[in-house]
Protein backbone atom coordinates (compact mmCIF):
# COMPACT_ATOMS: atom_id res chain seq x y z
CA UNK A 1 0.00 0.00 0.00
CA UNK A 2 2.56 2.45 0.62
CA UNK A 3 4.49 2.03 -2.56
CA UNK A 4 1.05 2.41 -4.54
CA UNK A 5 0.74 5.88 -2.64
CA UNK A 6 4.08 6.65 -3.05
CA UNK A 7 3.41 6.34 -6.76
CA UNK A 8 0.33 8.42 -6.69
CA UNK A 9 1.54 10.92 -5.06
CA UNK A 10 4.29 11.12 -8.04
CA UNK A 11 2.73 10.86 -11.68
CA UNK A 12 1.25 13.18 -13.30
CA UNK A 13 3.07 16.63 -11.02
CA UNK A 14 5.78 17.69 -9.96
CA UNK A 15 7.50 16.24 -6.92
CA UNK A 16 9.81 18.71 -4.89
CA UNK A 17 11.85 17.18 -2.15
CA UNK A 18 10.93 18.15 1.19
CA UNK A 19 13.55 20.33 3.20
CA UNK A 20 13.47 21.24 7.30
CA UNK A 21 15.54 22.67 9.72
CA UNK A 22 17.22 26.37 9.69
CA UNK A 23 16.06 29.66 8.22
CA UNK A 24 18.16 29.55 5.18
CA UNK A 25 18.56 33.05 2.51
CA UNK A 26 16.13 33.28 0.54
CA UNK A 27 17.59 31.78 -2.77
CA UNK A 28 18.40 27.54 -2.98
CA UNK A 29 20.71 25.66 -4.98
CA UNK A 30 18.05 24.47 -7.61
CA UNK A 31 18.10 21.49 -10.09
CA UNK A 32 16.46 19.57 -11.81
CA UNK A 33 15.43 15.86 -12.08
CA UNK A 34 13.74 14.00 -14.59
CA UNK A 35 13.59 10.39 -13.49
CA UNK A 36 11.88 6.84 -14.45
CA UNK A 37 10.29 7.13 -10.98
CA UNK A 38 7.22 4.70 -12.36
CA UNK A 39 7.12 3.23 -15.42
CA UNK A 40 9.47 0.88 -17.38
CA UNK A 41 12.75 0.59 -15.14
CA UNK A 42 10.90 2.09 -11.71
CA UNK A 43 13.03 -0.28 -10.10
CA UNK A 44 16.06 0.83 -10.85
CA UNK A 45 15.71 4.62 -11.07
CA UNK A 46 13.35 5.01 -8.48
CA UNK A 47 15.61 4.34 -5.37
CA UNK A 48 17.61 7.04 -6.48
CA UNK A 49 14.93 9.75 -5.85
CA UNK A 50 14.71 7.68 -2.29
CA UNK A 51 18.89 8.29 -1.84
CA UNK A 52 18.48 12.09 -3.20
CA UNK A 53 15.71 12.94 -0.50
CA UNK A 54 16.91 11.56 2.76
CA UNK A 55 20.80 12.80 1.74
CA UNK A 56 19.63 16.65 1.16
CA UNK A 57 17.38 16.56 4.10
CA UNK A 58 20.28 15.95 6.33
CA UNK A 59 22.47 18.81 4.54
CA UNK A 60 19.64 21.41 5.11
CA UNK A 61 19.06 20.20 8.32
CA UNK A 62 22.66 21.07 8.84
CA UNK A 63 22.40 24.69 7.60
CA UNK A 64 22.65 23.67 3.43
CA UNK A 65 25.78 24.42 0.92
CA UNK A 66 27.56 27.69 1.45
CA UNK A 67 24.52 29.31 3.24
CA UNK A 68 21.70 28.47 0.97
CA UNK A 69 19.38 24.86 0.90
CA UNK A 70 19.68 22.56 -2.41
CA UNK A 71 16.13 22.01 -3.69
CA UNK A 72 15.65 19.08 -6.50
CA UNK A 73 12.79 19.72 -8.52
CA UNK A 74 11.71 15.64 -9.78
CA UNK A 75 9.72 15.14 -12.48
CA UNK A 76 8.76 11.24 -13.95
CA UNK A 77 9.02 11.17 -16.94
CA UNK A 78 8.04 7.03 -16.66
CA UNK A 79 11.09 6.40 -19.53
CA UNK A 80 9.46 7.61 -22.39
CA UNK A 81 11.59 10.13 -24.40
CA UNK A 82 9.59 12.46 -25.09
CA UNK A 83 7.87 13.32 -22.19
CA UNK A 84 11.83 13.57 -20.83
CA UNK A 85 12.36 15.96 -23.42
CA UNK A 86 9.48 17.94 -22.48
CA UNK A 87 10.38 17.61 -18.49
CA UNK A 88 13.87 18.36 -19.41
CA UNK A 89 12.80 22.12 -21.49
CA UNK A 90 10.57 23.29 -18.44
CA UNK A 91 13.14 22.71 -15.98
CA UNK A 92 15.62 24.27 -17.54
CA UNK A 93 13.52 27.63 -19.27
CA UNK A 94 10.78 27.84 -16.97
CA UNK A 95 12.27 26.40 -13.18
CA UNK A 96 15.87 27.91 -14.16
CA UNK A 97 17.76 25.16 -12.76
CA UNK A 98 21.75 25.29 -12.38
CA UNK A 99 22.13 21.71 -13.34
CA UNK A 100 19.99 18.69 -15.03
CA UNK A 101 19.86 15.28 -13.65
CA UNK A 102 18.75 12.31 -15.68
CA UNK A 103 17.91 9.00 -14.08
CA UNK A 104 16.01 6.66 -16.70
CA UNK A 105 16.71 4.66 -19.52
CA UNK A 106 19.08 5.13 -22.47
CA UNK A 107 16.13 6.01 -24.56
CA UNK A 108 15.40 8.93 -23.12
CA UNK A 109 18.93 10.54 -23.54
CA UNK A 110 19.09 11.67 -27.12
CA UNK A 111 16.15 14.41 -26.29
CA UNK A 112 17.23 15.44 -23.58
CA UNK A 113 20.62 15.71 -24.33
CA UNK A 114 19.68 17.94 -26.98
CA UNK A 115 17.36 20.32 -24.66
CA UNK A 116 20.71 20.33 -22.43
CA UNK A 117 23.12 21.75 -25.12
CA UNK A 118 20.56 24.02 -26.68
CA UNK A 119 20.40 25.75 -23.34
CA UNK A 120 24.12 25.03 -22.44
CA UNK A 121 22.80 23.60 -19.47
CA UNK A 122 25.28 20.66 -17.80
CA UNK A 123 23.62 17.22 -17.69
CA UNK A 124 24.75 14.88 -14.81
CA UNK A 125 23.59 11.12 -16.11
CA UNK A 126 23.12 9.23 -12.42
CA UNK A 127 21.88 5.68 -12.22
CA UNK A 128 21.46 4.74 -16.11
CA UNK A 129 24.45 3.41 -18.03
CA UNK A 130 27.17 6.44 -18.81
CA UNK A 131 27.03 7.36 -22.66
CA UNK A 132 30.41 7.70 -24.08
CA UNK A 133 30.09 11.30 -24.50
CA UNK A 134 31.60 11.52 -20.96
CA UNK A 135 34.81 9.59 -21.95
CA UNK A 136 38.18 11.00 -21.97
CA UNK A 137 39.91 12.51 -23.86
CA UNK A 138 37.46 15.15 -25.46
CA UNK A 139 34.48 14.64 -23.06
CA UNK A 140 31.35 16.60 -24.22
CA UNK A 141 31.93 20.06 -21.80
CA UNK A 142 27.82 19.50 -20.78
CA UNK A 143 27.72 15.97 -19.92
CA UNK A 144 29.27 14.11 -16.88
CA UNK A 145 28.42 10.73 -15.07
CA UNK A 146 28.21 9.25 -11.56
CA UNK A 147 26.60 5.97 -12.33
CA UNK A 148 28.54 2.34 -11.68
CA UNK A 149 28.40 1.12 -14.88
CA UNK A 150 29.84 2.12 -18.30
CA UNK A 151 30.77 0.64 -21.64
CA UNK A 152 33.51 -1.29 -22.60
CA UNK A 153 35.32 -1.09 -19.54
CA UNK A 154 32.87 -3.16 -17.95
CA UNK A 155 33.47 -6.26 -20.97
CA UNK A 156 37.47 -5.37 -20.01
CA UNK A 157 37.00 -6.43 -16.88
CA UNK A 158 34.54 -9.09 -16.81
CA UNK A 159 36.18 -10.95 -19.78
CA UNK A 160 39.67 -10.14 -17.63
CA UNK A 161 37.94 -11.86 -14.63
CA UNK A 162 36.62 -14.71 -16.76
CA UNK A 163 40.20 -15.90 -18.11
CA UNK A 164 41.91 -15.24 -14.88
CA UNK A 165 39.02 -17.55 -12.99
CA UNK A 166 39.08 -20.26 -15.89
CA UNK A 167 42.83 -20.73 -14.96
CA UNK A 168 43.97 -22.06 -18.40
CA UNK A 169 41.12 -23.76 -19.18
CA UNK A 170 39.37 -22.99 -22.44
CA UNK A 171 36.66 -20.59 -22.13
CA UNK A 172 33.93 -21.33 -24.12
CA UNK A 173 31.70 -18.38 -23.64
CA UNK A 174 28.08 -17.49 -24.23
CA UNK A 175 27.24 -13.60 -24.26
CA UNK A 176 23.23 -12.29 -23.04
CA UNK A 177 22.06 -8.86 -23.90
CA UNK A 178 18.87 -7.54 -24.52
CA UNK A 179 17.61 -6.48 -27.57
CA UNK A 180 18.17 -2.55 -26.69
CA UNK A 181 20.92 -0.76 -28.64
CA UNK A 182 23.61 -0.43 -25.40
CA UNK A 183 23.48 -3.94 -24.36
CA UNK A 184 23.62 -4.97 -27.96
CA UNK A 185 26.68 -2.86 -28.44
CA UNK A 186 28.69 -4.19 -25.33
CA UNK A 187 27.92 -7.72 -26.02
CA UNK A 188 29.04 -7.28 -29.82
CA UNK A 189 32.17 -5.52 -28.00
CA UNK A 190 32.68 -8.22 -25.89
CA UNK A 191 32.29 -11.35 -28.52
CA UNK A 192 35.21 -9.16 -30.48
CA UNK A 193 37.45 -8.51 -27.31
CA UNK A 194 37.14 -12.32 -26.21
CA UNK A 195 38.87 -13.41 -29.76
CA UNK A 196 42.03 -11.28 -28.92
CA UNK A 197 41.67 -13.04 -25.08
CA UNK A 198 42.26 -17.02 -26.74
CA UNK A 199 38.65 -17.31 -25.76
CA UNK A 200 35.94 -18.65 -28.14
CA UNK A 201 32.39 -16.84 -28.16
CA UNK A 202 29.51 -19.75 -29.22
CA UNK A 203 26.92 -18.23 -28.88
CA UNK A 204 25.22 -14.61 -28.46
CA UNK A 205 21.65 -13.95 -27.76
CA UNK A 206 19.99 -11.07 -28.24
CA UNK A 207 16.34 -11.19 -25.94
CA UNK A 208 13.68 -8.96 -26.47
CA UNK A 209 12.41 -6.86 -23.11
CA UNK A 210 9.11 -8.26 -22.52
CA UNK A 211 9.99 -11.94 -22.84
CA UNK A 212 7.67 -14.60 -20.55
CA UNK A 213 10.06 -17.04 -21.75
CA UNK A 214 13.66 -17.30 -21.84
CA UNK A 215 14.17 -21.34 -21.92
CA UNK A 216 14.66 -20.98 -25.93
CA UNK A 217 17.34 -18.46 -25.32
CA UNK A 218 19.23 -20.56 -22.74
CA UNK A 219 19.02 -23.70 -24.95
CA UNK A 220 20.94 -22.24 -27.36
CA UNK A 221 23.42 -21.29 -24.54
CA UNK A 222 23.73 -24.82 -23.48
CA UNK A 223 23.30 -26.43 -26.58
CA UNK A 224 26.64 -24.68 -27.87
CA UNK A 225 28.47 -25.87 -25.50
CA UNK A 226 29.07 -23.08 -23.50
CA UNK A 227 31.08 -23.50 -19.96
CA UNK A 228 30.69 -19.49 -19.14
CA UNK A 229 28.15 -17.06 -19.70
CA UNK A 230 28.50 -13.65 -19.77
CA UNK A 231 25.74 -11.10 -19.35
CA UNK A 232 25.38 -7.29 -19.47
CA UNK A 233 21.84 -5.95 -19.52
CA UNK A 234 18.88 -4.71 -17.46
CA UNK A 235 18.65 -7.31 -14.38
CA UNK A 236 15.63 -9.02 -15.74
CA UNK A 237 17.19 -10.15 -18.67
CA UNK A 238 20.62 -11.16 -16.77
CA UNK A 239 18.64 -13.34 -13.59
CA UNK A 240 16.46 -14.93 -15.77
CA UNK A 241 18.39 -16.60 -18.42
CA UNK A 242 20.78 -17.61 -15.63
CA UNK A 243 17.75 -19.38 -13.88
CA UNK A 244 16.40 -20.94 -17.35
CA UNK A 245 19.98 -22.19 -17.90
CA UNK A 246 19.94 -24.17 -14.53
CA UNK A 247 16.57 -25.52 -14.87
CA UNK A 248 17.72 -27.15 -17.93
CA UNK A 249 20.99 -28.82 -16.15
CA UNK A 250 23.62 -26.09 -17.09
CA UNK A 251 26.75 -26.68 -15.31
CA UNK A 252 28.37 -23.80 -16.41
CA UNK A 253 29.57 -20.64 -14.60
CA UNK A 254 27.94 -16.91 -15.24
CA UNK A 255 28.82 -13.15 -14.87
CA UNK A 256 26.38 -10.74 -14.70
CA UNK A 257 27.20 -6.70 -14.09
CA UNK A 258 25.67 -5.86 -10.81
CA UNK A 259 22.85 -3.46 -10.88
CA UNK A 260 21.24 -2.56 -7.72
CA UNK A 261 19.11 -5.74 -7.54
CA UNK A 262 22.17 -7.77 -7.23
CA UNK A 263 22.62 -8.10 -3.48
CA UNK A 264 19.12 -9.01 -2.54
CA UNK A 265 18.96 -11.65 -5.69
CA UNK A 266 22.39 -13.47 -4.91
CA UNK A 267 20.66 -13.58 -1.44
CA UNK A 268 17.49 -15.67 -2.55
CA UNK A 269 19.42 -17.45 -5.98
CA UNK A 270 22.12 -19.08 -3.42
CA UNK A 271 24.22 -20.51 -6.36
CA UNK A 272 27.80 -20.56 -6.30
CA UNK A 273 27.95 -20.58 -9.79
CA UNK A 274 26.56 -16.88 -9.98
CA UNK A 275 29.17 -13.89 -9.81
CA UNK A 276 28.03 -10.52 -9.89
CA UNK A 277 30.62 -7.58 -10.66
CA UNK A 278 31.17 -3.80 -10.41
CA UNK A 279 32.17 -0.60 -9.16
CA UNK A 280 29.78 -0.03 -6.02
CA UNK A 281 30.57 -2.28 -2.43
CA UNK A 282 27.71 -4.42 -1.37
CA UNK A 283 26.22 -4.07 1.94
CA UNK A 284 27.59 -7.17 3.12
CA UNK A 285 30.52 -5.33 3.33
CA UNK A 286 29.59 -3.43 6.54
CA UNK A 287 31.63 -0.22 6.22
CA UNK A 288 30.47 2.89 8.20
CA UNK A 289 28.86 4.41 5.40
CA UNK A 290 26.94 1.05 4.40
CA UNK A 291 25.56 1.56 7.77
CA UNK A 292 24.69 4.63 7.39
CA UNK A 293 22.81 4.49 4.59
CA UNK A 294 20.88 1.48 6.21
CA UNK A 295 20.04 3.77 9.71
CA UNK A 296 18.80 6.52 7.14
CA UNK A 297 16.68 4.48 5.25
CA UNK A 298 14.99 2.48 8.24
CA UNK A 299 14.60 6.21 9.91
CA UNK A 300 13.04 7.56 6.68
CA UNK A 301 11.15 4.76 5.80
CA UNK A 302 11.99 4.57 2.54
CA UNK A 303 9.96 3.28 -0.44
CA UNK A 304 12.80 0.52 -1.48
CA UNK A 305 14.95 -1.40 0.79
CA UNK A 306 18.54 0.05 1.67
CA UNK A 307 20.48 -2.35 -0.06
CA UNK A 308 18.87 -0.41 -3.45
CA UNK A 309 20.21 3.23 -2.02
CA UNK A 310 24.34 2.53 -2.94
CA UNK A 311 24.15 4.53 -6.49
CA UNK A 312 21.41 7.03 -5.03
CA UNK A 313 24.08 7.86 -2.56
CA UNK A 314 27.02 8.39 -4.14
CA UNK A 315 24.96 10.59 -7.07
CA UNK A 316 24.22 12.61 -4.05
CA UNK A 317 27.86 12.74 -2.84
CA UNK A 318 28.66 13.88 -6.39
CA UNK A 319 26.47 16.74 -6.28
CA UNK A 320 26.86 17.78 -3.15
CA UNK A 321 30.66 18.41 -3.73
CA UNK A 322 29.53 20.10 -7.05
CA UNK A 323 28.26 22.81 -4.98
CA UNK A 324 30.26 22.78 -2.55
CA UNK A 325 32.45 24.64 -5.43
CA UNK A 326 29.82 26.40 -7.13
CA UNK A 327 30.07 30.18 -5.09
CA UNK A 328 27.08 31.90 -4.39
CA UNK A 329 25.41 33.47 -6.61
CA UNK A 330 25.45 29.90 -8.64
CA UNK A 331 25.45 30.19 -12.71
CA UNK A 332 25.76 27.33 -14.75
CA UNK A 333 29.38 28.50 -15.67
CA UNK A 334 30.21 27.91 -12.22
CA UNK A 335 28.39 24.64 -11.97
CA UNK A 336 30.55 23.47 -14.96
CA UNK A 337 33.70 24.33 -14.07
CA UNK A 338 33.38 22.87 -9.99
CA UNK A 339 32.37 19.60 -12.02
CA UNK A 340 35.58 19.74 -14.14
CA UNK A 341 37.56 19.34 -10.98
CA UNK A 342 34.97 17.05 -8.88
CA UNK A 343 37.07 14.85 -6.38
CA UNK A 344 34.76 12.70 -4.24
CA UNK A 345 35.89 10.43 -0.94
CA UNK A 346 33.40 8.02 -1.74
CA UNK A 347 34.29 6.86 1.78
CA UNK A 348 34.33 2.82 0.92
CA UNK A 349 31.00 2.81 -1.59
CA UNK A 350 33.82 2.31 -3.96
CA UNK A 351 37.41 1.24 -4.55
CA UNK A 352 38.87 4.94 -4.41
CA UNK A 353 37.59 8.41 -5.45
CA UNK A 354 35.31 9.80 -7.94
CA UNK A 355 37.57 12.17 -10.06
CA UNK A 356 36.77 14.03 -13.14
CA UNK A 357 38.69 16.52 -15.06
CA UNK A 358 37.92 18.55 -18.30
CA UNK A 359 38.58 16.28 -20.84
CA UNK A 360 37.47 13.28 -18.67
CA UNK A 361 33.45 13.45 -17.38
CA UNK A 362 33.53 9.58 -16.24
CA UNK A 363 36.46 8.66 -14.05
CA UNK A 364 40.46 8.70 -14.08
CA UNK A 365 40.50 5.23 -12.98
CA UNK A 366 37.52 2.87 -12.45
CA UNK A 367 37.55 -0.05 -9.60
CA UNK A 368 35.86 -3.12 -9.49
CA UNK A 369 35.13 -6.21 -7.22
CA UNK A 370 33.41 -9.53 -7.67
CA UNK A 371 31.31 -10.76 -5.76
CA UNK A 372 29.52 -14.39 -5.37
CA UNK A 373 27.10 -16.62 -3.00
CA UNK A 374 29.19 -19.03 -0.91
CA UNK A 375 26.78 -22.03 0.38
CA UNK A 376 29.59 -22.91 2.57
CA UNK A 377 29.39 -19.87 4.76
CA UNK A 378 25.76 -18.92 4.22
CA UNK A 379 26.53 -15.92 2.49
CA UNK A 380 27.96 -13.02 -0.01
CA UNK A 381 31.88 -13.45 -0.44
CA UNK A 382 34.07 -11.29 -2.53
CA UNK A 383 36.02 -13.63 -5.35
CA UNK A 384 38.35 -10.84 -6.77
CA UNK A 385 39.27 -7.44 -4.68
CA UNK A 386 39.18 -4.12 -6.41
CA UNK A 387 40.90 -3.94 -9.16
CA UNK A 388 41.68 -0.44 -11.09
CA UNK A 389 41.07 0.31 -14.91
CA UNK A 390 42.87 3.71 -15.76
CA UNK A 391 40.21 5.41 -18.04
CA UNK A 392 42.20 7.39 -20.71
Amino acid sequence: MLRKGFIGMVVGFTVLALFFGPVFAEDAYLIGNTMAITGPGSGTYGPMKDALDIYFKEVNAKGGINGHPVKIIFEDNVAQPSKAAAQAKKLITQDRVLLLMLCSLSSTYAPVIQVGKQNKVPILFAGGVCPKDVYPPNADPNLFCSTAYGAEYDSRMALSFIKDEAKGAPVKLGLVAMNIPVSRAEMDYAEKLSKTMGMQAVDKEVIPPPTPDYTPFATKIKNAGANWAYSWAPWVTEVRTFEALRKLGWEGKYLAYGHIESEDELARIKDDGYYVFGTNALFSDDTAMHRKIREASQKEKTIFPYTKLTEGWIAAMVLEDILKGTPWPPTTDKVRAAMNRLNVNTKGLKGGPLAWTEGNHYRTVTRYRVYRWDSKKNGIVTVKDWTPFKVQ
